[in-house]
């Protein structure tokens, strides 16, 4: 058994393609099947079979597309209202791939009807295995359990607590272990684990969600480590139950100066890919920021805050509008249009739109902060609410950048300095009250760095 691992760390997941060397069995493949296809092309097998853990919340599967054009059986929980054709699969079935024979465990906690895989190569004496747990079992944690209904919850919490149990007793201990979350997804929760690879035996011994032996106890601090998630895996599940198609991944014609012009002025959503100093020293009038190709933010932090299903252009240069365009179809933002620039960066923006309005704002840090702040000024935190109330800036106003859309009456008409960790929220955060036409300071800096220059934090 051959287990290929397809990262997606955009969105902090993986794909799998696990193979005897003839056929393979796909698990939990995203949208963009071509990087599964490439895959399995090199290891010289045939897709016969693609499978599900559950019906994502994060992203858009592409397994029905996959299955249908390799002509594979497509395995789904028979639990799950979906709107295709599907080989139906329930608890205990065993099915063999090839020389592998992959048995099916019910492991509800991240849905009700989540399951996991454990997979065994038959041609040896024993034969090895692997459990591939979705969002069930994960590096260090589990698969967070709010996100079907707040009624579900904390009964959810008992069936993970009860499921991660069941599915290392029905595995070896040398099990390699392949979740598909849990390597930066807001659908993990808890204290997950950075190791890259992992075994059953490890994380019975060292996963809090196996460790702690009083359920309650682990039902309770999950429930208290859940954080927000992002706005757009409200539509993923039914995109997914419905039966997605395949991913557009063309790059449009450019739209042309007069189009942009209009697009800016009557407030539709265009997102600037350049880097976030280079937005804030100029850019076009009404334009926002979500910085491409820096960190794995920009597919979340936009299907987050931009509102769903709005007009989108995107402007760039071609390869980094070439790749967001991939990045946005795995969480069904399908077909945006684009402003691109000719060459590679540095980008002309003034090219794009001549006769439509440039911008700017400034951008510090926090000793800058600490020189130039005025009495009157504010200091407004995009992070987390659960970040803020871990150290802040005293005297800080936490809004966190998903909510500040809705909520930017709620800042004082005063200069606002804004900030975040890292200075990705915060660059996104002030290119949207620059759009609303307020005075804002970007700092471009890490939280961590704010004392060392003075800045009083609290608690």
């Amino acid at each position: 058994m051959d287990v290929v691992v397809i990262e997606t760390t955009a969105l902090g997941d993986r794909s799998y393609l696990v193979h005897d060397g003839k056929v393979a069995l796909v698990i939990d493949p995203q949208r963009d099947t071509d990087r599964v296809e490439e895959a399995a092309r090199a290891a010289g097998v045939r897709i016969t079979h693609v499978a599900e853990t559950h019906l994502h919340n994060d992203y858009v599967t592409g397994g029905l597309v996959l299955a249908e054009k390799h002509g594979a059986q497509y395995l789904v929980n028979a639990a799950d209202h979906v709107g295709f054709d599907r080989v139906p699969v329930t608890d205990g079935q065993v099915i063999s791939v090839g020389h592998l024979l992959v048995k099916v465990l019910a492991t509800p906690g991240h849905t009700h009807t989540h399951l996991s895989y454990v997979v065994r190569d038959d041609t040896h004496d024993g034969g090895t295995e692997a459990v591939f747990s979705g969002g069930s079992l994960l590096y260090g944690s589990v698969g967070r359990t709010d996100l079907v209904s707040p009624d579900d919850t904390a009964k959810l919490a008992h069936d993970q607590y009860s499921s991660v149990r069941r599915l290392v007793s029905s595995a070896s201990r040398d099990a390699a272990l392949y979740p598909t979350h849990g390597f930066g997804s807001f659908c993990s929760v808890g204290p997950s684990s950075k190791v890259k690879a992992s075994t059953i035996g490890e994380q019975a011994a060292a996963n809090h969600a196996l460790t702690d032996q009083d359920e309650d106890h682990f039902v309770a601090e999950l429930l208290e480590n859940i954080t927000a998630y992002p706005a757009y895996y409200a539509h993923m599940s039914p995109l997914n139950a419905a039966g997605p198609g395949a991913a557009n991944l063309h790059v449009p014609d450019s739209v042309d100066a007069a189009e942009l012009g209009r697009r800016l002025e009557s407030g539709e959503w265009v997102v600037d890919l350049r880097h976030r100093v280079a937005f804030a020293d100029s850019h076009l009038q009404g334009s926002v920021s979500f910085e491409y190709g820096r960190g794995d933010n920009f597919t979340s932090y936009l299907g987050w805050v931009i509102p769903w299903n709005q007009p989108l252009t995107l402007l760039g240069p071609l390869d980094e509008v070439e790749k967001a365009i991939r990045d946005l179809a795995r969480i069904g933002i399908d077909g945006p249009d684009a402003a691109v620039g000719p060459g590679a960066t540095p980008l002309n923006i003034g090219a794009l739109a001549p006769g439509h309005p440039r911008a700017s704002y400034p951008h510090s840090d926090w000793a800058g902060l600490a020189k130039d702040r005025a009495p009157e000024d504010v200091v407004l935190d995009v992070r987390r609410p659960d970040e803020f109330a871990a150290s802040h800036v005293k005297g800080a106003l936490n809004i966190p950048v998903y909510e500040l859309i809705s909520r930017t009456t709620e800042v004082p008409d005063a200069r606002i300095w804004v900030h975040c960790a890292t200075g990705y929220r915060a660059s996104v955060a002030a290119s949207l009250l620059d759009r609303a036409g307020r005075d804002v300071v970007l700092i471009n800096a890490r939280f961590r760095d704010a004392a060392g220059v003075g800045i009083e934090t609290v608690p």
